[in-house]
């Protein structure tokens, strides 16, 4: 490069150098910002916030900066070795105006989500997770038209969940887990793509989902009634709904390998398991790492090959009869099926593999049905009990009682 080019680049670089520089309300809105948190001892996050220094977008740990506004602004390092943040979220976090991720790791940040923050029109990303934040979600987040993800997981949360919040147009992503949030949950009228709302409080039936959602977690609520409303949801890879309220029948479409994580167990579900797969994945089998679980229920009728090469599956605690198909033995012995749990139920025969012995990586649980001689379970769990075997007068009963009806 000549002498006369990189004197001129030169000046070019000292004349924009200015224009990088933070604006002036920005940097006001990070003084109070870190007026009001603290590192908790261990934690040295803040060790960079010295507003001495020329421009904090260089210099301040968790600041991002475009042309001259702070667009990123990440509190905490989320290291698992260190404690993180104390303190409160300040209002003037609204004052930047081009912030489009805000994100809060663990620690003890309190007190309310600053309503404030619905000014941010240009937010693509609220992460705000496992602090001790309190109050309600604001309802001014119904101007966050741009919003991709919310996450406020792990917080002390209480109210319902605002219906304009499930109708954010470019909302993809609500983690809402692990709070005190009450009431019923909102149609969702989105294209969302994940939703986990599981360990609150919420109550009522099972709100209209959108087909597009492939993640649904809802458990450890009480949410009641059926669940008519899964029967499209042809895109879920994950549905756990797991201790609720939620009675009927399971509806067959989800019986699909597709659906490689279905969480239904501890409800009042009832009904027998379809024969077969519904629809177009009935060429398809389960594959390494699916996991059925439907215990605690009230499920009725013999044990459908549905299930067969689902690798961890849960059927115990219900009311389920007859001999256990093949598929499922099969299954068990070429090591597809790792765990099979049939406990506490009605079944009457376990046909055996004379000179197979089954792996050692094998978990089968059989006691307490009505198998006569009964079938040596490996790895039950404690939950079993040490009952062998039914008393044959249950069995009897039972049977007596299914003819009736």
């Amino acid at each position: 490069m000549s002498p006369r080019l990189s004197l001129l680049s030169l000046l070019l670089h000292i004349a924009i150098l200015p224009s990088l520089q933070l604006n002036p309300v920005d940097l006001a809105a990070l003084a109070d910002i870190k007026s009001t948190l603290t590192d908790i001892p261990g934690s040295d996050f803040f060790s960079s916030w010295d507003f001495t220094v020329p421009d904090p977008c260089f210099s301040f740990t968790g600041v991002t900066c475009t042309l001259s506004r702070v667009s990123t602004l990440t509190l905490g390092t989320g290291l698992s070795d260190t404690p993180g943040l104390a303190g409160s979220l300040s209002p003037s976090i609204a004052n930047l105006t081009s912030l489009t991720q805000l994100i809060l790791f663990p620690g003890l940040v309190t007190g309310p989500i600053p309503p404030q923050l619905g000014r941010l029109t240009n937010l693509r990303v609220i992460s705000l997770t496992n602090n001790r934040l309190t109050g309600t979600i604001p309802t001014s987040f119904r101007s966050l038209k741009r919003l991709h993800t919310l996450d406020l997981s792990f917080n002390q949360l209480i109210g319902q969940i605002p219906p304009s919040l499930t109708t954010l147009p470019e909302l993809k992503v609500l983690i809402l887990a692990d709070n005190s949030l009450s009431g019923e949950l909102p149609v969702v009228s989105t294209q969302l793509l994940h939703l986990d709302t599981k360990k609150n409080k919420l109550t009522g039936p099972l709100r209209s989902l959108p087909l597009t959602l492939r993640y649904v977690a809802l458990a450890e609520n009480s949410l009641t009634g059926p669940l008519n409303g899964l029967e499209s949801h042809s895109e879920l890879v994950y549905l756990d709904l797991s201790m609720n309220q939620f009675n009927g029948p399971i509806p067959p479409q989800l019986f699909n390998p597709s659906l490689s994580s279905m969480f239904l167990q501890r409800n009042n579900l009832s009904g027998g398991l379809p024969p077969k797969f519904v629809g177009p994945t009935s060429s398809k089998t389960y594959g390494g790492g699916s996991v059925v679980d439907l215990s605690h229920n009230y499920l009725t009728g013999e044990l459908s090959t549905v299930l067969a090469g689902v690798e961890s599956l849960f059927l115990n605690n219900n009311l389920l009869v007859g001999v256990v198909p093949e598929e499922y033995i099969e299954s068990l012995f070429n090591g597809a099926t790792k765990t099979l749990y049939l406990q506490h139920n009605y079944l009457s025969e376990f046909p055996s593999k004379p000179g197979l012995v089954l792996p050692d990586t094998v978990s089968l649980c059989l006691t307490y049905n009505c198998m006569v001689p009964s079938v040596r379970s490996t790895y039950c769990p404690a939950s079993a009990g040490g009952q062998i075997s039914r008393p044959s007068s249950q069995c009897s009963r039972f049977k007596n009682q299914n003819l009736i009806d």
